[in-house]
């Protein structure tokens, strides 16, 4: 490996050290070995410099040599942008050199992002693996040539269902239908295959993944999490953060901390009030669980808690995150959000004021995005008006430093860009495969499903052959894949007519379409509303539109089969469209969705997915959320059309839990799984706790645990679940309690199937804590 030094002198000649996607895991193991401070031939070298030093130790290091102004710019991330064409963010072009001069050289700034749909060089160059590998490569050698110490920046992205910016990456389904799939194996998977991806790119900070939970499905985001389940939600992040960091190279960013998914109105960047008790018990074990996987970065929550800005808000950025969870790495704002303090909150009168608010909650790189030179001389003048302490600064700064570090940047900046374009078709089959256990089968009412490849369909809807509703929001674009983009995806027409041939009829109307059901022995309907992202995917009517609905009545009018498959964010509600005779929710299923799909409608793959999240009967259902709903009172709250934990299959099951028992501080429970139908599947099994007396009120219900399992038809097995103390605990006390959550002693019963109301207590399935 080479020695900072000797990388120095390369870069200065022109030589780029590039690292291919093969070594990084090799790369990542080498950075973690034991501390030297002198070079081969016996001259001492500064510590910074040698890569058998740790990342601590080499960033401290590299910290105490700067100036206040350059521990700054390290604090600060700009949109690619404002480095190309007129430098205003908006329009493409080549590379301004005095635009790239100003941020990388004058400001110093420590990184570089490109948020959704943002290339670089766009319009100066062709979208694909290739032009940003050298694109990055470049910007690396600049701000390595023109900084005093030869600082790397390190380059962001959203990578949220694969490196989703790049056109012809293979793209996976949305985390909610990763979170359907209960399946932690899959996600790692997907997320390496996507931190791969990002690997090639030089892409070293994936803003991913998604920890909220949520609560209300009018929220634009809503598909972003992995469901409503804090168990859940947590145990699949944990996977996705040790995906995304197994390159080596990559880090991950556990977002958007903390509950960023209760606004109380379920619409975008509104606010959360929370109580201690349930930001404790429901919000917060996502994230913790996620953080405790080993990620090196977060990100903050855009809105507000209990009043107060979470970017602004010392109790969740320093006395949670650092205090309460031990996190020790680099906290960053999201887009604009320091700024947003000033003039959108309005808790600070100006721009310095927002910086040090947010710097001294524990912020330690603010993503401005735009005007690296207005924070660099913002946050210098907060220290000198004693706004901000030096200490502070150097500490941020040394937090990015470590990171970049750990990535490998100040060793192996570069990336063979030649090389990039090979992951273009990667991961197909597993694509596929997240596709098909994305799937929740809500209703097969007089088995009209799996269909015969041997039957006539007619395949119809909004959604039937759309790359961009197949794909979503955050695909290429923010808001989804752009007109004219040259992406693509399987859609569901597609995917039938892979499978089935000339016996698939495509009918691009309604009319078209009742017409060919003459002909025709069943129609697949596929339906939802058209992607979206954060505050302009709101949907304050969470209803499936009335045409749609429409379509589905006309379609039964003919008294052929009707199968409805829904290509959406969120559960809405079905109205008429419920009326079909079988319904599959599909998500956002990505690049091999349309495959996948029609894997599950003709029966080569058995429906195993289940829903992460609870199905509102009416659209005011709202918060819509099992471990609110289910809370016992005097009152009731709407019953939901289809619960949390449910999903049909092509087969039958039964579990039932045999078995509990103490396991260090938690509990083992076993549960006999039996496939007592025809066909083999994948049985999700989870496990659910309830306390007969509580003296706080609980879910009757929540879940604690889960696992999957394969079963032959015919077959029956014993699995074991080990729910952790942390998933039974609880915030005891009164109204204004401040203590810790902490198992409450007594008796709990352990049962598995679906949300909804507490089983009897038997000696098999109960235990005293």
């Amino acid at each position: 490996m080479l020695s900072f030094r000797t990388f120095r002198t390369m870069s200065r000649t022109g030589r780029r050290r590039a690292i291919s996607v093969a070594a990084v895991t090799a790369l990542g193991a080498s950075l973690a070995v034991t501390v030297t401070t002198t070079s081969a031939s016996g001259s001492s070298t500064p510590l910074y410099e040698n890569p058998k030093a740790t990342p601590a130790a080499r960033a401290a290091d590299l910290a105490g040599r700067m100036t206040l102004a350059e521990q700054i710019g390290q604090m600060v991330q700009i949109q690619v942008g404002k480095l190309y064409g007129d430098c205003s963010g908006y329009n493409a072009g080549p590379v301004n050199a005095a635009c790239e001069k100003q941020v990388l050289s004058a400001d110093g700034a420590g990184s570089i992002l490109s948020g959704g749909g943002d290339v670089p060089g766009e319009g100066a160059y062709t979208n694909n693996p290739q032009t940003w590998a050298s694109q990055i490569n470049a910007l690396e050698k600049y701000s390595i040539d023109n900084t005093r110490l030869h600082i790397p920046i390190v380059y962001g992205a959203d990578v949220v269902h694969g490196e989703n910016d790049v056109v012809g990456t293979t793209l996976f389904p949305q985390q909610i239908g990763l979170g359907a799939s209960f399946d932690g194996p899959l996600v790692k998977q997907a997320q390496t295959s996507a931190s791969q991806a990002a690997a090639a790119t030089n892409v070293r900070w994936a803003f991913a993944p998604v920890a909220d939970v949520d609560t209300n499905d009018r929220w634009g985001r809503y598909y972003e999490p992995f469901g409503e389940d804090p168990t859940l939600n947590g145990t699949l992040a944990a996977d996705a953060v040790n995906g995304l960091q197994s390159t080596g190279i990559v880090a991950s960013s556990v977002k958007h901390f903390a509950g960023y998914g209760a606004s109380a109105s379920g619409l975008d960047r509104t606010p959360a009030d929370l109580s201690l008790r349930t930001f404790e018990e429901d919000q917060l074990p996502s994230y913790a669980t996620a953080i405790k996987a080993g990620a090196l970065s977060v990100m903050v929550d855009s809105g507000s808690v209990d009043g107060i800005p979470a970017t602004g808000s010392h109790y969740l950025l320093t006395d949670v995150l650092r205090g309460q969870l031990g996190f020790t790495g680099v906290a960053i704002s999201d887009w604009g959000d320091v700024a947003s303090l000033a003039t959108a909150y309005h808790i600070a009168p100006d721009y310095e004021h927002a910086i040090a608010d947010a710097v001294n909650a524990g912020v330690d790189e603010t993503m401005e995005p735009y005007d690296a030179d207005t924070f660099v001389k913002d946050l210098a003048q907060a220290v000198s008006d004693h706004l901000v302490t030096p200490a502070r600064v150097k500490q941020a700064a040394e937090r990015v430093l470590e990171m970049k570090f750990r990535l490998g940047l100040f060793d192996h900046p570069y990336v063979d860009a030649s090389q990039a374009n090979k992951i273009l078709g990667a991961d197909l089959p597993l694509a596929r495969q997240a596709a098909s256990e994305s799937g929740v089968l809500l209703k097969n009412d007089s088995s009209a499903l799996p269909l015969n490849t041997n039957q006539k369909v007619v395949v119809t809807g909004p959604a039937a052959d759309s790359v961009a509703d197949t794909l979503g929001g955050w695909s290429v674009g923010w808001q989804g894949v752009p007109a004219g983009s040259a992406e693509t995806a399987v859609t569901v027409k597609q995917g039938l007519q892979n499978a089935a041939g000339g016996n698939v009829t495509y009918a691009a109307s309604q009319s078209d379409a009742v017409s060919d059901m003459s002909s025709a022995d069943a129609a697949v309907v596929v339906l939802g509303r058209g992607p979206g992202a954060e505050g302009p995917n709101d949907q304050a009517d969470p209803t499936l539109p009335a045409d749609q609905q429409a379509l589905v009545t006309a379609l039964k009018a003919t008294g052929k089969p009707v199968i409805v498959v829904l290509i959406d964010d969120r559960p809405d509600v079905l109205g008429d469209a419920g009326n079909a005779n079988a319904v599959l929710m599909a998500w956002r299923p990505g690049t091999e969705g349309g495959d996948g799909v029609a894997d599950l409608l003709y029966g080569k793959a058995n429906p195993s997915g289940r829903l992460p999240v609870s199905w509102p009967s009416l659209s005011n259902d709202q918060p819509n959320s099992y471990r609110l709903s289910t809370i016992p009172g005097t009152g009731s709250d709407p019953a939901p059309a289809y619960p949390f934990g449910y999903g049909l299959s092509y087969t039958s099951y039964t579990s039932d839990v045999t078995g509990v028992a103490r396991a260090g501080s938690g509990v083992a429970v076993t549960v006999k799984a039996a496939n007592t139908g025809p066909k083999a599947g994948d049985l999700v099994v989870p496990v659910y706790a309830s306390q007969p007396v509580s003296a706080v009120l609980v879910p009757s219900k929540r879940m604690v645990g889960f696992t999957r399992v394969h079963l032959a038809a015919g077959q029956s097995s014993t699995v074991t679940v080990n729910v952790p103390a942390s998933a039974l605990a609880v915030v005891g006390g009164d109204v204004n309690s401040q203590a810790p959550p902490s198992v409450e002693p007594g008796q709990y019963v352990f049962s598995t199937g679906t949300s909804g109301a507490a089983p009897a207590a038997t000696s098999a399935n109960s235990l005293n804590l």
